[in-house]
């Protein structure tokens, strides 16, 4: 591992127009390595040795400190996140948030913070969205839904201490799957009041994924907090959860609301 100094060293060489090829032989520094301090100089907490210890990785497994934060990132996750091998550090995690929502980006990532404090998080921008990142070796036990392939290609069940957290924060689970893969909108409807044809508006709760046990995971939670829900079809395919019984809307309002 490289020293901070060598680090800046290797970087000003670049910044004085050396491409990373030369800049690589004349220091012995791979170029890979180069074009990563460029994102970031420093070295990661857990290359030094400064992270807490993963709670799933030691004698006696535990949980995360703060099992708020993390019920609402499994949320996240679940619904729009990702977990990819990384050469350096183990692995990243990944959590997709549109620009349209600038307070669900900074949720994300007081969630992350609360859950690995010593882990940093990132802001990456790609088109339309950030990639809300953190680097750590221990994702994949703190999410062990982890897997190759995509989610709704293979099976996605809790281990018995996530659904413990689950019970114990199901409003915290269910507002990070909705604010990951849902949304709150106004419907409309036309009703002939005294003649005349009025147009109605009224609140619905929407979650969409392709994934069947995630959505049983959605709906198993909505059905222990007793909120109405019914299937709602796409292309003759089960896709879409619709909340939109006045008084199940009232209690998803009063403990998610809409994104912003």
């Amino acid at each position: 591992m490289y020293d901070l100094a060598a680090r800046k060293q290797a970087l000003e060489l670049v910044a004085q127009g050396h491409s990373l090829n030369s800049v690589s032989k004349r220091t012995g520094i791979s170029r890979s390595a180069i074009r990563d301090w460029q994102i970031r100089v420093e070295p990661l907490p857990r290359m030094l040795g400064q992270a807490k210890p993963c709670p799933r990785c030691l004698s006696t497994p535990g949980v995360p400190d703060d099992t708020v934060a993390y019920a609402y990132l499994l949320g996240l996750y679940l619904g729009d996140g990702c977990i990819s091998p990384h050469r350096q550090v183990g692995y990243y995690l990944r959590i997709a948030c549109a620009d349209a929502w600038p307070e669900l980006i900074g949720l994300c990532r007081d969630a992350i913070t609360a859950v690995r404090p010593a882990d940093k998080v990132y802001v990456l921008q790609r088109p339309g969205c950030v990639a809300v990142t953190s680097y750590g070796r221990h994702w994949p036990c703190l999410f062990p839904q982890h897997g190759p392939g995509k989610k709704h290609e293979r099976e996605i069940a809790l281990e018995p201490w996530q659904q413990h957290i689950v019970d114990e924060h199901p409003w915290e689970f269910l507002r990070g799957l909705v604010h990951s893969d849902g949304c709150r909108n106004m419907n409309w409807t036309t009703r002939l009041v005294g003649g005349e044809r009025k147009r109605y508006e009224y609140p619905r709760y929407w979650f969409t994924n392709v994934s069947d046990d995630i959505r049983q995971l959605y709906t198993d939670t909505l059905d222990r907090l007793g909120i109405e829900w019914k299937h709602c079809t796409r292309h003759g395919q089960l896709y879409n959860i619709s909340v939109a019984k006045r008084a199940s809307v009232a209690l998803m309002d009063a403990h998610i609301g809409p994104k912003y």
